[in-house]
């Protein structure tokens, strides 16, 4: 069953958050925590959304989102932070299903825009994107600041 996800879920959310760093050669890199995900999905003031894919009470797939804001449209938009479907689920359809309700939140909330980024070594991420009509940006490359960097930034 597709649906929100909701407060209890954290750990099943988590679990395939471990997975999908493992996925993407990166096993250590989570630092996140059930608590931290129960404050950012359902804390006062949620500043990040999940969707989740539950078989039998178990979590299998999860599309975890926030919302953007694009200058140039005037309108907000979804960013995909995570999509993931548990090996053993793949092939059903679930990772279709979670980017089809987020393509519906942005239609029904007037968002223009529904956007990720995808590791280039991930051909099959990358055939499913295509296969649901996305169009690779090329001329963007994503920029990050972490660690000293952040830190050196923020006291100039």
């Amino acid at each position: 069953m597709l649906r929100a996800a909701r407060p209890g879920d954290e750990p099943g959310i988590l679990a395939l958050i471990h997975a999908l760093a493992l996925y993407e050669r990166e096993p250590d890199a989570v630092e996140n925590s059930a608590e931290m995900l129960e404050a950012t999905l359902f804390g006062a003031q949620p500043r990040a959304f999940a969707h989740v894919v539950a078989r039998d009470d178990v979590i299998v797939g999860i599309a975890v989102w926030f919302v953007t804001y694009s200058t140039w449209t005037g309108t907000h938009g979804i960013w995909l932070e995570d999509l993931y479907v548990d090996d053993a689920h793949r092939g059903r359809g679930y990772g279709r299903a979670l980017m089809s309700a987020l393509a519906a939140e942005c239609v029904e909330r007037g968002y223009r825009r529904f956007e990720w980024t995808v590791l280039d070594w991930n051909a099959p991420a990358i055939g499913f994107y295509r296969a649901i009509g996305a169009d690779p940006l090329a001329e963007w490359t994503t920029q990050r600041l972490t660690g000293t960097s952040l830190a050196e930034l923020a006291r100039a």
